[in-house]
This record gives structure tokens, C-alpha cells and sequence, in this order.
């Protein structure tokens, strides 16, 4: 499968972990990347596939899974494809981060409640697992000690703030360590609070895996 992928940050020998970033609908990898400029800096290369026509999935997260396949059973494949180049990159699971925004988001809420992983960490911002069934809690404790970083706005205009703490409650219950906080307002945006607390992660997670290879 070929993805397109943009790529940016610390040379990947110099990086202590990838971050998988994935864009929301109507926008591309770029976005991604101004959005990591208000980040501060943090040893980590990020990576970002681009969704045929920028777009993960057809419809609302809110409607039934089966109305938005097969597109998204394909975008999930996809993000497995990006997953396995970074291992084979030498990324493996404790060295790669997954965030997403709005759409991008969504999709990576269902790639780890549905299609279970260890990963580094989790920074989700405006967004939630897909469809009206909440899927079941993942097991084989996966998720367990996993710090996620979820962000919102309590009258986002696409997202729900119910679903953002639904999933944040999902993924408490397969063991994660999360950090929720939703924002007053009414508009589709990333705070500044929300790129700082992502940077804290990163360079948390980034330290202790330092710590890891040294010892």
C-alpha cells in the first residue's frame, strides 16, 4: 500500500520517538505540521500519511460504523501500514506516539479501542471512538500505563463533548493514565493548552524511553 507521508522534526537517528499524526477532514499533513510548530521542543520525528482526498471516512463519526465503510476499515489499514514502516524503521511500539485532531482524531480513537496496540502514548484532540456502539473495552491489558492526552471544547460544533468523555472513560477502563480536560467555547480549535500539554508528553515519554536504552 502506498501512502503519501509528510515527515518533519528531529533526523530519525537522532529521535527518541515517532509521532504518528494524523489530520482531521479537509485538511492535509500541513496542517499537522504548523500545528507541531506551536509544540515546544521535543526529541521526536513526526510523520503524517495524507487521506485520499482528505478525507479519512464519508460521514459523521456519529452515524453507524457500517455507513462510513468501507472507507474505514481502509483508512485504519492504512495507519497500520504507517505503524509497521516505523518499526521497521526502528520505531517499535514503545517509541511510537499517536495524535490526532478532529477526524484524524476519531480514526486513531477506533484503531485503539478496536484494533488494540501498545504504543508510547496517546494525544487526542476533539475527537472520539466512531459510530453509535461504544466498542467493547480491549483486553490482554494493552493499553495498561499508557498516558493519553485528550482535549476539547465543550461546545465544539462537530464533536460532542459526551463522546469525547465517553472515550476517555473507555480507555481508563483498558488501563490507560488519562489526562482529559475540555475547554469552554464554541469553535473547532487546538488550544495552547492543549499543544503544551502535548509537548509535556512527549518529553516525558521521550526522557523515560532515554532512560530505558541507557540503563
Amino acid at each position: 500500500m502506498t501512502v503519501p507521508m509528510l515527515e518533519w522534526g528531529a533526523a530519525a537517528d537522532q529521535a527518541e520517538l515517532a509521532v504518528l499524526a494524523v489530520h482531521g477532514r479537509g485538511q492535509d499533513p500541513g496542517f499537522m505540521r504548523d500545528t507541531a510548530r506551536r509544540f515546544g521542543p521535543a526529541p521526536v520525528r513526526f510523520v503524517a500519511p495524507e487521506a485520499e482526498g482528505n478525507t479519512w471516512y464519508p460521514l459523521s463519526f456519529l452515524e453507524p460504523a457500517e455507513r462510513n465503510q468501507p472507507a474505514l476499515d481502509r483508512s485504519l489499514r492504512t495507519l497500520e501500514t504507517c505503524l509497521g514502516r516505523l518499526a521497521e524503521r526502528g520505531f517499535d511500539a514503545g517509541r511510537v506516539v499517536l495524535w490526532g485532531f478532529s477526524q484524524g482524531a476519531c480514526l486513531l480513537s477506533q484503531l485503539v479501542l478496536t484494533r488494540p496496540r501498545r504504543v508510547a502514548s496517546l494525544v487526542i484532540f476533539t475527537g472520539g471512538y466512531v459510530g453509535t456502539e461504544a466498542p467493547p473495552v480491549p483486553g490482554d491489558a494493552v493499553l495498561h500505563g499508557v498516558p493519553a492526552v485528550l482535549r476539547s471544547i465543550e461546545h465544539d460544533p462537530w464533536v460532542p463533548r459526551h463522546r469525547v468523555e465517553d472515550t476517555a472513560a473507555l480507555l481508563r477502563r483498558a488501563g490507560a493514565e488519562v489526562d482529559l480536560r475540555i475547554d469552554p467555547g464554541t469553535e473547532h480549535v487546538i488550544t495552547d493548552e492543549a499543544c503544551a500539554a502535548a509537548t509535556r508528553l512527549f518529553t516525558t515519554v521521550a526522557s523515560r524511553g532515554a532512560g530505558r536504552r541507557a540503563g
